[in-house]
C-alpha cells in the first residue's frame, strides 16, 4: 500500500461507542484481509501452508459466503443467494475452499468485496432505525432465542481475525509479507 493509504488504515476508535468500535475492528479485518491478499496472481492465491489445504484464494471465498449468509440467514431471515443457493453444504462444506482454484484472481476479489458490500448495506439499514446494536435478528433458535446485532457483528469479527491469521502464514510463505497492517 502507498504511504497515504496507510494514513487511512482502518482504525477502531479509541474511545468511541460501542457500534464505533465493533465496526471499526470489523473493517480493521476486513482491510488486513484485502492487503494480504492484494498484488497476488492465481499461484499466490492457490498456496499453502505446510499440511492444511487453506489457500488466500480460499478464504476470500469462504468469507464472501461468511458475509452473505451471516446477514441473509440471521439478520434478514432469507435465504442466502448465489453462487452459495447451489452448494450442497451436507455433502460438499468445504466447497468455498475446494472451488476458490477455479476461479481467477479477479472473480475472487470481485466475489468477497462485493459480499462485503452488501454486508456493509445491511448494517447502515439495521443502524439507520435507531435500534443499535440490541436489535434482533429474524433467524430464531430452536430454542426461541434471536441474535442480537451485536452477536452477529462479533461473530464476524471473530470470523475474520482467526482467517486473517492464516492469512498472515500463508502470505508471508508466498513473499515475505508480514505485519499488521500496511503502515
Amino acid at each position: 500500500m502507498t504511504e497515504s493509504a496507510a494514513e487511512d488504515w482502518p482504525e477502531p476508535p479509541l474511545a468511541g461507542t460501542e457500534t464505533a468500535a465493533v465496526l471499526g475492528a470489523l473493517e480493521r479485518q476486513r482491510a488486513t484481509l484485502s492487503w494480504k491478499t492484494s498484488g497476488l496472481g492465481a499461484d499466490g492465491l492457490r498456496a499453502t501452508v505446510g499440511a492444511s489445504s487453506v489457500t488466500l484464494g480460499g478464504l476470500l471465498k469462504h468469507l464472501a459466503h461468511v458475509e452473505d449468509s451471516h446477514f441473509a440467514r440471521l439478520w434478514l431471515g432469507v435465504p442466502v443467494g448465489a453462487p452459495w443457493n447451489t452448494v450442497d453444504w451436507d455433502n460438499d462444506p468445504d466447497w468455498a475452499y475446494r472451488t476458490a482454484a477455479e476461479d481467477t484472481p479477479e472473480q475472487l476479489r470481485t466475489l468477497w468485496r462485493e459480499s462485503a458490500t452488501r454486508s456493509r448495506a445491511v448494517i447502515e439499514e439495521a443502524l439507520s432505525t435507531g435500534g443499535g446494536l440490541d436489535q434482533l435478528g429474524a433467524y430464531v433458535t430452536r430454542g426461541g432465542e434471536r441474535p442480537n446485532l451485536r452477536r452477529i457483528l462479533l461473530d464476524l469479527v471473530e470470523e475474520y481475525a482467526r482467517h486473517v491469521g492464516h492469512a498472515d502464514l500463508i502470505r508471508e510463505s508466498v513473499d515475505g509479507l508480514t505485519g499488521e497492517d500496511p503502515g
